[in-house]
Order: structure tokens, then sequence, then C-alpha cells
């Protein structure tokens, strides 16, 4: 194996890959990327078992080949070298020796045929849509995500698709979060599937705002994401979605209306006194405004007070203030529409013109 390539062209894939090449690595393959090489194509491919990532870079006259290299290893190098320099890499003799002007490196590989890739697709749904929308109805929600719970299938996102709708949704237990986009593109049966965490981090990264399309494969434990010159892969959460619509409420008399950015600045002032633990804030609303409360366990106090759009009974709710801002920060609108039933009763966060992403939170006793 033997090929050539601007050092350019070669260090924005290797970190790429990196991101989910794990440091510490109970199997050393698996510290490792996998370099295949045809005469006009180099593919590197990074995997931890639950995530893998293939980039695909053009290349010429090159010697075809296979061999897997150390991956903070060759990264660091390239990231040293000077840009705009020609880097020249070869195999011989189970090393491979790494060229660039006056500098020489030789690395350890390991065997190709050790590296560990992820089986093929079977019981395949593929569809396509824009990188901006499945940009949005990841970033609009993956900060409800669950972090390390024993019930793993929370640890992920649920993507559900069928006649007419792709939907992304997220709960820790707390709170939920939930964005759908019309969907156009005919699918036999309504499905589920549970992306898990670290690919959702990872596939966010990757995404950029923009219209450009990328096609989306699902199997029976894989799902695929294939770019122009990339394609990332992740297992399945194997696990039983909990039953979301039973949590979102659907009598919530009390609306009140206000700006965003007022709100979401007075919560944020609050909360610098909130316990550091609980995190809680008081709500009291009526008479067309709202007075946010919040303490601490050395008696410090906050209050603010905005004027908001409420006509109902005067109500005073708690909540977890870190869950409320988070909500807030990803709504793209000037006015936000907060449902409220009684004080025991979760809120529903919504918006005008982000009708297809909704947000729920439970209250936390005063």
């Amino acid at each position: 194996m033997r090929f050539t390539i601007r050092q350019e062209q070669l260090i924005h894939p290797l970190q790429m890959i990196g991101g989910i090449v794990e440091r510490r690595q109970t199997t050393p393959i698996l510290s490792n990327m996998l370099l295949r090489v045809t005469p006009q194509q180099l593919s590197i491919t990074g995997t931890d078992l639950e995530v893998e990532m293939i980039t695909h870079i053009n290349i010429e006259n090159a010697e075809p080949g296979e061999t897997t290299l150390p991956a903070r290893k060759i990264i660091d190098i390239c990231r040293a070298l000077p840009i705009e320099m020609d880097i020249e890499i070869k195999t011989d003799k189970g090393r491979a020796i790494i060229r660039s002007g006056k500098s020489r490196f030789t690395l350890s590989t390991l065997p190709s045929n050790e590296f560990p890739e992820l089986s093929q697709l079977t019981e395949l749904v593929e569809f396509s849509l824009s990188q901006r929308e499945l940009k949005q109805l990841i970033d609009n929600i993956s900060f409800s995500m669950a972090q390390q719970d024993v019930r793993y299938f929370l640890n992920g996102i649920c993507m559900e698709f069928g006649d007419g709708f792709l939907r992304t949704v997220a709960t820790d237990g707390h709170r939920l979060a939930l964005c759908s986009v019309a969907f156009k593109q005919p699918i036999n049966k309504q499905q589920q599937v549970i992306i898990p965490r670290k690919a959702i981090i990872e596939l966010s990264r990757l995404l950029v705002e923009q219209d450009e399309p990328i096609t989306v494969q699902i199997g029976k434990n894989h799902i695929k994401f294939l770019f122009p010159s990339l394609v990332f892969s992740a297992k399945l959460i194997d696990g039983q979605f909990p039953d979301y619509q039973r949590v979102i409420p659907v009598n919530n008399a009390n609306e009140l209306v206000t700006d965003r950015i007022q709100l979401f600045q007075a919560l944020k002032r609050a909360s610098i006194l909130s316990n550091e633990k609980h995190r809680s804030v008081r709500l009291k609303f009526g008479d067309n405004r709202l007075r946010v409360f919040a303490h601490n366990q050395e008696q410090e106090e906050a209050e603010e007070e905005i004027p908001v759009q409420y006509q109902g009974e005067e109500q005073e709710i708690g909540f977890n203030v870190t869950y409320l801002l988070e909500a807030l920060q990803v709504i793209n609108d000037q006015l936000v529409r907060i449902y409220f039933g009684d004080a025991n009763s979760s809120c529903l966060i919504t918006c005008s013109n982000q009708a297809e992403c909704s947000y729920v939170i439970m209250p936390m006793r005063l």
C-alpha cells in the first residue's frame, strides 16, 4: 500500500474519524483506524463497536492495499506537519512509513483483517431528507436525552416514521421533547427505532444547516446516514421506547403567552440564587404578569417579574429552572406559549412558528 496526499486533504477526515475512536480501549485494534486504498480512492474507517464512520477521499496513482494505524498518533503527526505539504504513507513489513518534506515517521500497524466492521443492513428501510431538517430534528430535542440511566432505552432518541411524518422524541423521565417534520416519501408502516446518545452527539456535529440531501438507511439492528463522501453507522438500542403520547398534556386550560427572550433572561437571572442541587424556581402567574422566585440553602432569594398574556386563575407552580431554560434556548420564535394545568400537572411549551416542536416538563413540589 502506498499513496500521496496533501496535508489539508487528510487532516479533516482524520479528525472526524478520531472523534469516535476512544483513547482507552480494552482491545488494541479499536484504537486504530482502518485505511483502505484503491488506485483512485482512500477510505478511512473508525469504530468503537457502537458507532462507525467511513470517509472517502479521492487520490491519484496509489498502490492498493489496506492496514490499520494508531488513530491518535497519525492525527497528531498530520496536525503537526505544515499545511500544503505532501504526505506519503506506505506500508513495509508490518510498519507504516510516513514522509513529508524532511520529516519521517515509522508507526506500528495491526492486521486489517482483525478490524471489526458493522454488519451489512438487513430488512432495509430507506428515505432521504435535507441535512437541515435532520439537524433540527436532533438539536431541538437532544438535550432531553437521559445520560447513563438504568433504563437504557432512554439513553438516546426515538426516531419514529410513518406515512406523512418523521418525528424524534427524547425524555429522561422528568421532561420530554418532541419534534416532527412533514414527510412525503411513502412508508408502508409506522416504525420506531432508538438511536444511542453517542451516535446522536456525533451525528449532530456532522450535519450542516444546509439543504444538502442525506440518505437514511435503517435495518434491524443498525442505522446508516449516507453523506456525499462519508458514511456514519450506529447500532440501534434494542428496547421499547415509552408511550410518549400519554405524557403530553391535552387538558391544560391555562395558556400563558410571553416574549421568549424576556422569559429566558428572567429565569436565567433568578437561577443564580436557586438551590444548586434541585435548581427549583417558583412561577406565580395571574393578572397578565409572571413572577419568578428562587432561593437557596443560604437563605438568599431572587425575584423577577415580566409582563405576560394570561387571564386565568392565579397559579403557583415549581419547576427545575434548567429544564425550562434548555427548552426556551432551542425555540426559534419571539413568542412562546406555555399551557398549565394545576400545581401537580406537567406544563406544555410550544411556539407560533415552530408548531412541530413541543416540550413537556414535570413540576416540582414547592
